[in-house]
């Protein structure tokens, strides 16, 4: 059984893959700027959505080690899991090249990751 030591080492975690993923999708919006007005926009912004979809998934990661083994509530692998979910559907739009889609998804998933980030 955990303890509430590991349970508040724990949420720490929680915090910085909530802010990482908050980081990285900051990050591909100034990408996405420059996708529109430089040679280098495209690769900036495909490797940024790899790293930002890796952050999601370190988040769900962190969402579980919180809960299970910490001892925490199991709402936030709720959210990190809905939130894998839209940068799932994310990618596979931006592959589509839907950006009526893309775009506003992205400013909905900034969002909801900085409110996460708030409620942390």
């Amino acid at each position: 059984m955990a303890t509430p030591a590991t349970a508040r080492r724990a949420f720490p975690f929680l915090r910085i893959a909530i802010a990482l993923q908050t980081l990285t999708i900051f990050v591909q919006a100034v990408s996405s700027g420059l996708l529109m007005t430089s040679s280098y926009g495209e690769t900036l912004h495909s490797v940024g959505a790899r790293v930002m979809y890796g952050a999601s998934m370190l988040y769900v990661l962190a969402a579980v080690l919180a809960w299970k083994p910490g001892g925490g509530s199991p709402r936030p692998v709720l959210h990190a899991s809905g939130f894998l979910v839209l940068a799932s559907v994310q990618v596979a739009v931006g592959i589509a090249h839907l950006p009526s889609v893309h775009l506003p998804l992205g400013v909905l998933m900034f969002g909801l990751s900085l409110l996460a980030l708030a409620r942390r």
